[in-house]
């Protein structure tokens, strides 16, 4: 038995009048372990008939939080997948202060685990699992799919374990449909160099905190939690939006994403936003109303 809080009882204050969903489940466990980085919650669409295809969020926190997926449903990000008839489940991770990389793909990993194991019980149709996050979300977002299908990498002579051992259904793919990137970092050693407003390469960084030291100082442990390392032609379809006045992750770490990816034959899309920053002039019903259009190209027909 798989248990669940009602919305009055989330801690993240979700309310029947803020989330349009005909039906949801708040706070299940998806690792089984009682912490708070391990829940997320799942909402249907009022509309439509189930099996829903599936989109899991993923909020930013810089890496800081472990208890944010409230966030996702801000504004209209995941009441617009919810309205254009897809599933919506947002998830925690654990915090960068609490357990260093690659606990947090260690984490997602075990929530689209979940998520595909017990696909008939929350009326979702696990034939399609599309993935976006924003900031570091769209690192970890980026992250699911740049490693999707692959167990373990070794890069610069270091071994990662890319799925980890969290959860029961260990059997079962964390394979993601298709990727859409809200601004996330993707080469944290240049993020500096591009014009960021504050030094990534400071040793409480973000960037610094996740890996457990400085980055200029680590860098073979910086390139292990790199998207852009990862990516290859078997990359899942990928839309990749960045602001060009971010100054928090500036917009070449998208740039660099993408033009790796046409140099690999992946099927992605950068949208660059003139004097979009951090979210504001980005995050909004234009591009999000584009991130539906995008996912639901992907459908398998």
């Amino acid at each position: 038995m798989i248990a669940v809080r009602s919305l009055a009882q989330s801690p993240e204050n979700y309310t029947e009048s803020a989330i349009e969903a005909s039906k949801s489940w708040i706070d299940l466990d998806y690792a089984g372990d009682g912490i708070i980085g391990h829940r997320m919650d799942i909402f249907l669409p009022k509309k439509g008939k189930g099996p829903f295809p599936v989109v899991v969020m993923v909020y930013g926190s810089a890496f800081f939080s472990n208890s944010s997926k409230g966030n996702c449903f801000k504004e209209n990000y995941g009441q617009t997948l919810l309205k254009n008839g897809f599933a919506v489940v947002a998830i925690n991770h654990r915090s960068s202060r609490e357990a260093i990389w690659p606990a947090q793909i260690h984490d997602l990993k075990a929530a689209l685990r979940f998520v595909r194991a017990n696909a008939s019980q929350f009326f979702l149709d696990n034939s399609f699992i599309g993935i976006t996050g924003f900031s570091s979300g769209g690192h970890l977002s980026a992250m699911a799919g740049v490693t999707s299908g692959t167990k373990s990498e070794n890069i610069n002579g270091l071994e990662i374990d890319l799925e980890g051992n969290i959860g029961k259904y260990l059997e079962t793919s964390s394979h993601v449909d298709a990727v859409v990137d809200w601004f996330g970092p993707t080469d944290f050693l240049i993020m500096d160099a591009c014009g960021s407003s504050f030094s990534h390469d400071d040793a409480k960084s973000p960037e610094s905190t996740l890996i457990g030291g400085a980055i200029q100082e680590n860098k073979d442990k910086a390139a292990l939690a790199n998207p852009i390392s990862y990516v290859s032609a078997g990359n899942p379809p990928f839309l990749i939006f960045h602001g060009n006045k971010d100054p928090l992750v500036p917009h070449c770490q998208s740039e660099k994403l993408y033009e790796k990816m046409q140099k690999a034959g992946v099927n992605s899309q950068l949208v660059i936003i003139e004097g979009g920053g951090h979210g504001p002039g980005v995050m909004i019903d234009k591009y999000y109303n584009q991130m539906v259009g995008f996912f639901k190209s992907k459908l398998k027909k």
